[in-house]
């Protein structure tokens, strides 16, 4: 199988129809004024009744959603908040901003996920939090953490930045916990290009969230431009929404494209017992955000080889996280061996919405090449 090697296979990008042009040509001429936050209400109610939580704020970004779902559940400067080794930094940022301390743990190897029983092992009189993330999409043993969380008297902040649409024995990820997060990125399932949202279904969690979100002011006062303390202003936009609003509508439509993305993938490598791709456990859903591959030890110091090797055929791909703990800001923690030992042999592979079987074959075609070369 060939395919036209001049044009660019992208690893991600939004998904923009006719409805998305029509919300924020809709936003731009007339969002103004009165109806200046009409889209993002509407964002906001949609959103909630999609994951069938109570509540959801529109923020910035997900950083922003994160800092403030900290904040509003509690987390206070000297606690200690567990934290996966492999995730995007943001999951970590707002913890610092607090001056909370983040205790990096270990994840599972077949999950990439945070695991339960390093959580346990890491609890001292100081934890406060947990924030599990699902990972690429897949789904972190949310029973056996909202057990731990239960046992010892801990929230949870659920990061789901990268699991819109997965599901959890019937719940849809990031609306299990005391509070979830979502990223809207332009490389995300569902995009406002930036964006994020925090949902609950604790009604104190959200009206303080609301708060310190609109610079300390709280509108029950009734009292124009008073605040009666400092805050923030993580604030999504009318026209930002306005996209959301018609990416929501087809949340369950990008979510399935993902699926079958997925699945062509998963065929070509079916055959292949060099390496592991994205899980989906009995009882789960996985909306498979990015398709990823942890090879075995075959690929061991070979994987730039690979990036450059997938580039010269114009195909984008990308590495694994990182390891917080072999970033420079935190201490290291090789005891983390999982982590230690997947994030050099993994790759993500492109998933955006207009990519053809064709090309997720021509892809996996030549990873296949290059993989039996070497």
């Amino acid at each position: 199988m060939m395919t036209d090697q001049k044009k660019k296979i992208s690893i991600n990008k939004p998904s923009i129809s006719e409805l998305e042009i029509e919300y924020v040509n809709d936003a731009i001429r007339n969002g103004w004024g009165p109806k200046c936050y009409d889209y993002i209400y509407r964002f906001e109610r949609e959103f909630a009744a999609y994951q069938q939580t109570q509540y959801a704020l529109a923020t910035s970004s997900c950083t922003g959603a994160i800092h403030l779902a900290l904040m509003a559940l509690g987390v206070q400067p000297g606690d200690e908040v567990i934290i996966p080794e492999i995730t995007w930094i943001a999951s970590v940022e707002p913890v610092l901003y607090i001056g909370a301390t983040p205790v990096i743990v270990d994840v599972l190897p077949d999950s990439w996920c945070i695991d339960p029983a390093a959580i346990e092992a890491a609890i001292t009189p100081r934890t406060k939090a947990i924030i599990p993330v699902h990972v690429y999409g897949n789904l972190c043993d949310m029973t056996a953490i909202m057990a731990i969380a239960k046992k010892h008297g801990l929230v949870v902040l659920e990061d789901a930045a990268e699991g819109l649409g997965s599901e959890y024995k019937g719940l849809k990820a990031g609306s299990i916990a005391d509070a979830g997060v979502f990223s809207f990125h332009g490389t995300k399932t569902i995009s406002t290009g930036e964006g994020g949202m925090l949902v609950t279904n604790r009604p104190e969690v959200y009206e303080r969230a609301k708060i310190l979100n609109d610079h300390g002011r709280d509108a029950k006062v009734g009292k124009t431009y008073w605040m009666q303390e400092y805050g923030y202003k993580y604030k999504m936009s009318n026209l930002q929404a306005a996209m959301g609003c018609a990416q929501i509508e087809r949340a369950d439509e990008l979510i399935e494209k993902k699926r079958r993305i997925f699945d062509w993938y998963r065929a070509i490598f079916t055959d292949s017992r060099e390496f592991r791709m994205n899980p989906e456990y009995p009882g789960t859903k996985n909306s498979y955000w990015l398709p990823t591959i942890v090879f075995d030890s075959l690929l061991d110091g070979k994987r730039d080889g690979l990036f450059a090797f997938l580039k010269e055929y114009n195909i984008d791909s990308r590495p694994f996280f990182y390891p917080l703990s072999t970033l420079p800001m935190f201490p290291s923690r090789p005891e983390n061996t999982v982590a230690y030992g997947i994030y050099e042999r993994a790759i993500n592979l492109p998933s955006f919405h207009e990519l053809e079987k064709d090309q997720a074959e021509f892809v996996g075609e030549r990873i296949l090449h290059y993989l039996h070369a070497i």
